[in-house]
């Protein structure tokens, strides 16, 4: 075939789908929101797999710590109620004597009844820290900071610093502020003897945690829970020297400590990733699903074009064009239909990713758990043009077979 045809052809080819589009203007609408809308069920549903990813890298990177010590298993969605390393302040002080690192710090992590009456007592996840940082983004106030002696002292019987940081939803719920005192305990019945002064506003740990959580001095939040004779911890952290291998470090400790599972921080969030593996395997089955959903409605759609196209096809093939033709004109307007739908779901994505971030930061505390990537917007813009362009060609092709002179009308 000389280059001369083979642009005749495809102007032809061209013509004839953009006559079908335009004869059908209701269906073709139709069938462009359908793959809008399988663009969609992608690129939403990958940028929740690669928001919760990216969170957890950014959990630990605030954190700011090299290795991380904990004891299997630690479940942050019940606020890591069962802490489990035993002597936390002495672990974390013959940390801190070794010459290969810098510093130590237990994390630990409770459920309290807190309220600014007695009488009206809420279940929160309380986070205890030595300290808190840069990273927590106060809306209102100041953190607080243990000194020294008192952070690798053992923790006291009763509460010493007195201060916690809300997250601004409680804060707004029990129409406290910066300032204000609030009632905390681990019952309803202890929560009565311990006030607790409002020094900051903030949602560090919330985002984290998947709920509202407060934050509270660590040794103050033992005492709290009548932990401080066992002094137990979720977590004891450590960050090296200058001079150090962490992974080294690490390594040396796991040896020291074989009763607990120690980890270089990228090795904690490849922990955190395979303990939530049902959750990442039903993300990863929602997207293949997605695709499939995507590809079986796409064929369903062109096949059921090229149905209603029949009389059309027929003609044209009682007028001599091939079964190529016919498959190239049915393929053409997947072409069309698919670029179409492809621009329309990319360009809808930011706005559906947006609507969905604003769902997760008021209902369950996430910020920007959903995020999109090049590779997100190339991968559902793909599926539109490709899969819908090839779906409609093997359709247009088994039409081509079916496409005989009986079907037209007398």
């Amino acid at each position: 075939m000389t280059l001369a045809k083979a642009v005749v052809r495809t102007r032809a080819v061209l013509g004839l789908a953009a006559a079908q589009l335009r004869r059908s203007p209701g269906r073709s609408a139709l069938t462009v929101l359908a793959v809008t809308l399988a663009v969609l069920s992608v690129t939403v549903l990958a940028s929740l797999g690669v928001g919760v990813v990216e969170k957890g890298e950014e959990g630990l990177d605030n954190a700011n710590r090299d290795i991380w010590i904990s004891s299997d298993p630690v479940d942050p969605a019940a606020s890591g109620t069962e802490n489990p390393i035993v002597g936390a302040h002495g672990m974390a002080a013959e940390l801190t004597a070794r010459d290969d690192v810098q510093s130590a710090s237990p994390i630990a992590m409770y459920d309290v009844y807190l309220g600014s009456n007695e009488s009206d007592l809420q279940r929160r996840p309380a986070v205890g820290v030595q300290e808190t940082h840069d990273g927590f983004d106060f809306h209102a106030g100041r953190g607080f900071e243990v000194d020294e002696e008192t952070a690798t002292s053992p923790p006291p019987e009763e509460p010493e610093v007195g201060e916690i940081v809300l997250d601004p939803r409680v804060a707004d719920e029990l129409n406290v502020s910066v300032g204000d005192t609030v009632h905390v305990g681990t019952s309803r019945q202890t929560a009565g003897e311990y006030e607790f002064t409002v020094v900051g506003i903030s949602d560090y740990y919330s985002q984290y945690l998947g709920s509202p959580a407060m934050t509270v001095p660590l040794g103050d939040l033992q005492a709290v829970a009548g932990t401080s004779g066992t002094d137990r911890a979720t977590f004891v952290t450590a960050d090296v020297t200058d001079d150090a291998d962490r992974a080294a470090v690490a390594d040396d400790l796991d040896r020291e400590y074989p009763e607990y599972d120690v980890r270089t921080s990228d090795e904690q969030v490849s922990s955190m990733i395979e303990e939530r593996t049902i959750v990442l395997a039903s993300g990863a089955t929602l997207v293949g699903l997605a695709v499939v959903g995507g590809v079986v409605l796409t064929a369903n759609l062109f096949a059921l074009v090229a149905h209603q196209q029949r009389e059309q096809l027929a003609a044209l093939r009682a007028i001599g064009l091939s079964r190529r033709l016919l498959a190239g004109t049915i393929g053409a307007q997947g072409l069309v239909i698919g670029l179409l739908g492809g621009l329309v779901g990319i360009a809808a994505t930011p706005l559906a990713v947006m609507g969905l971030n604003r769902f997760s930061a008021s209902v369950l505390g996430f910020e920007r758990l959903l995020r999109t990537t090049t590779g997100i917007y190339a991968g559902g813009f793909a599926l539109a043009l490709v899969v819908g362009t090839l779906v409609a060609l093997v359709s247009g092709w088994r039409a081509g077979r079916y496409a005989r002179i009986e079907h037209l009308e007398v």
